[in-house]
C-alpha cells in the first residue's frame, strides 16, 4: 500500500512486502520506521535490506507510528521514500556562476529536528544561499514537516545529499570557498569575522555540535556571545544570525575576498 504526503517532498511507502519490494527495485528510501516490538520474517528481511543498502532505521511507539501511517494497515513497518529532487554540490556551485555572484552556501551537519531543518532551509532562501548540503545519514528527512517549517522553501532551493560531509567541504575547498563553522569554541566573533566572498557556513547538531572531523576541515570557527543563563542558541536561531551576517556582508561589499589557490 502507497500512500502519499501532502507535499511533495516524499511519500511513505506502507506494509512489509511494498517496503521489501520498494527496497529491492532501487527505490530512493529515507528511512524505515518499525512499530517497536514488531517481529517476522518479513521484518527480519527488511532489516538486513535496509543494512546493507546503508538505510537508517528507527522504531516508533503505537502513538506515533499510526500518526506517521494514519489508519492504513501497515503491519508494523513504513519507509519514507523520497521525491525530494537532490542535485550535486557542482549544480549549487554553477547555480552561484549563473547568477554571477560568488558561492554561497549552507552545510547542515546532522540536524535531526525537522522542523529546525526547515527554519534554517528558509533563512538560507532568505539570506541569498545558493544551496544546502546535507548528510545521507543521521539527519532529519527533508519531508512534509520540513516543507511546511521552511514556509515552502524546501521545494525551491537546492539540496544536495551527500555520504561524507568531510569530504564534500574538500570539495568546495578546491572550488576556492572558505569555510566557516559555527561553535561555543570559536575563535572569534561571527560578527568580527571575514564573511565575504565565496563562502559555506557550516552549523552542527543541536545536541553534539559540529563533529571534530568536520569541525577540523573548517578554516575558523565563529561564536555568538551569550550573556544570559543558557549557554547556547538553537539550532536554527544561531545559523540564522551567522547567515544574515554573511548576507550583510557579501551585498554591503563591493570587492569580495577570493581563496587563494
Amino acid at each position: 500500500m502507497l500512500t502519499k504526503g501532502s507535499t511533495s517532498s516524499n511519500e511513505i511507502i506502507i506494509g512489509r512486502q511494498p517496503v521489501l519490494e520498494a527496497i529491492k527495485s532501487g527505490t530512493s528510501i529515507e528511512k524505515i520506521f518499525f512499530l517497536y516490538g514488531v517481529q517476522g520474517n518479513a521484518i527480519d528481511r527488511v532489516r538486513k535490506l535496509a543494512k546493507q543498502h546503508g538505510i537508517p532505521v528507527s522504531e516508533m511507539d503505537k502513538q506515533r507510528f499510526q500518526e506517521l501511517v494514519g489508519d492504513a494497515t501497515a503491519q508494523g513497518v513504513a519507509a519514507i521514500a523520497a521525491t525530494q529532487q537532490y542535485i550535486e554540490i557542482e549544480d549549487i556551485i554553477k547555480a552561484s556562476q549563473s547568477k554571477n555572484e560568488s558561492p554561497f552556501i549552507l552545510i547542515l551537519d546532522e540536524i535531526e529536528d525537522p522542523h529546525n531543518l526547515g527554519a534554517l532551509i528558509r533563512t538560507a532562501e532568505c539570506a541569498g544561499v545558493h544551496g544546502v548540503i546535507i548528510p545521507k545519514h543521521h539527519t532529519a528527512t527533508v519531508n512534509q514537516t520540513v516543507a511546511k517549517s521552511s514556509a515552502g522553501a524546501s521545494l525551491h532551493l537546492p539540496i544536495a545529499k551527500v555520504t561524507n560531509i568531510a569530504q564534500a567541504l574538500d570539495v568546495l575547498k578546491s572550488e576556492g570557498l572558505w569555510i566557516v563553522g559555527t561553535d561555543m569554541s570559536g575563535d572569534k566573533m561571527y560578527y568580527e569575522a571575514n564573511l565575504e566572498g565565496p563562502l559555506a557556513i557550516v552549523i552542527g547538531n543541536e545536541g553534539k555540535g559540529i563533529r571534530r572531523l568536520v569541525r577540523e576541515k573548517c578554516d575558523y570557527l565563529v561564536t555568538i556571545p551569550m550573556y544570559g543563563k543558557i549557554e547556547s542558541l538553537n539550532a536554527s536561531v544561531a545559523g540564522g544570525l551567522v547567515l544574515f551576517e554573511a548576507a550583510r556582508a557579501r551585498h554591503g561589499k563591493q570587492n569580495p575576498v577570493v581563496r587563494s589557490q
